[in-house]
């Protein structure tokens, strides 16, 4: 199975614990605790005594405590957040704790919220607030999934909340169990904007690689990673056909896991992005969790800063990086190991890979896997670029 090599990893801090922002929580939730209140009368009273100063002064220090929180061995950011969350009678979508555990570190100054230590003290003060008023809660979360003309847009005009964010607020509030609807920004995706990726998150909703709520989530970080590093999100989707099956988050041939294969061992795929120690936990990690270390991996392995990347060299960062060296498109590449039968000239395992049959794999491979009704207008579409790609690369024969 082709494979994410990677660039680099990461040393761990001696003195610090590693625990990825997802790992299993072990320790028991935190509730910030409330002072009581004091009526008038008894603030007022003539009688109060020494006693009730020191537990005046008691609460107060208690409440001062309930906005820090010092880490312990087995907390993990998006841990935090969810006990915080559930402590209140609110239960949060795995996008949402993980946006939520992301701003948590940003308001600490964690850089990486995949690596934190014990000892820290967090600062709580920020969540706590946002998780005592649904109403800023449902804003929040509503403008993190936002495009960056909608949140500018909301930003200008915070007086004038969105008209569902506070109904769909108050259903969280009113029944745990009920997740915030989306804003009327956030639509599903159009077969006319990105046909293949489309179809690909149907395929994977319906095979179970991505819960249905969060399949929007997924669709707009592909979207947002793909535009930063100039790539097709269609592109982005048939790499996923040929590594995981289509984002499966979950596809491992035990050297190699997630949606775009990160492997084992120093200075590759998972090192590069912090699971160089376990990175068999990416496994444990959801699509759209994947999506911020694929987002990791192509800022450490660089691709091309001028123009959109194509296929093949889209496809090339995460086989072999160091192939990209050949740019001629008919030259084998000499990539080492067994790999996809569609990635070799003619479909042949004897013959070369090279960036032309990476590209006529690839199409190929995504028609096949989402070939389900050979007439549907987008399978129309995928066989014609790949008859396309066919009869412009002439059959050649290689030299064994």
């Amino acid at each position: 199975m082709p494979r994410a090599q990677g660039v680099r990893g990461l040393q761990k801090p001696p003195t610090f614990a590693a625990m990825k922002i997802d790992n299993p929580i072990h320790n028991a939730s935190f509730t910030p605790s409330v002072p009581a209140i004091t009526s008038e009368n008894e603030a007022t009273s003539a009688s109060s005594s020494g006693a009730d100063f020191a537990n005046v002064l008691e609460q107060a220090k208690t409440a001062e405590a309930s906005a820090t929180r010092l880490t312990r061995n087995g907390d993990t950011l998006t841990g935090i957040v969810r006990d915080e969350a559930r402590a209140k009678g609110i239960v949060l979508t795995g996008s949402q704790e993980y946006k939520l555990a992301l701003s948590l570190a940003a308001h600490n100054g964690i850089a990486n919220p995949n690596r934190i230590g014990t000892g820290i003290q967090l600062q709580m003060g920020q969540l706590s607030a946002l998780l005592s008023d649904p109403s800023k809660l449902n804003t929040s979360l509503a403008q993190n999934n936002a495009s960056p003309q909608t949140a500018a847009a909301a930003n200008a005009n915070k007086s004038a909340p969105a008209p569902s964010s506070v109904p769909a607020a108050q259903a969280l509030q009113a029944n745990k169990n009920i997740q915030a609807p989306r804003p009327a920004a956030a639509r599903a995706p159009t077969v006319s904007q990105h046909p293949v990726l489309a179809q690909t998150l149907d395929r994977a909703v319906a095979r179970g690689f991505i819960p249905g709520n969060e399949k929007q989530d997924v669709f707009n970080k592909i979207l947002q990673v793909a535009n930063k590093h100039k790539f097709s999100p269609d592109d982005f989707a048939r790499l996923t056909l040929m590594e995981s099956d289509g984002m499966n988050p979950q596809a491992t041939n035990q050297r190699c896991h997630g949606i775009i294969q990160f492997c084992d061992g120093p200075a590759r795929g998972a090192a590069g992005v912090g699971f160089g120690e376990k990175p068999k936990a990416i496994l444990g990690l959801s699509v759209y969790q994947q999506l911020h270390l694929v987002d990791a991996y192509f800022e450490n392995v660089g691709l091309p800063k001028s123009g959109a990347v194509p296929l093949d060299e889209l496809y090339l960062a995460v086989l072999q990086p160091a192939a990209r060296n050949e740019t001629r498109f008919e030259v084998p590449l000499g990539i080492p190991g067994k790999q996809a039968l569609k990635l070799y000239e003619g479909n042949d395992s004897q013959s070369p890979i090279t960036r032309n049959s990476i590209i006529q794999g690839l199409m190929q491979n995504a028609v096949d896997r989402l070939n389900t009704n050979n007439n549907s207008p987008r399978n129309r579409i995928q066989s014609q670029k790949t008859a396309e790609y066919e009869a412009n690369d002439p059959a050649r024969v290689w030299k064994r």
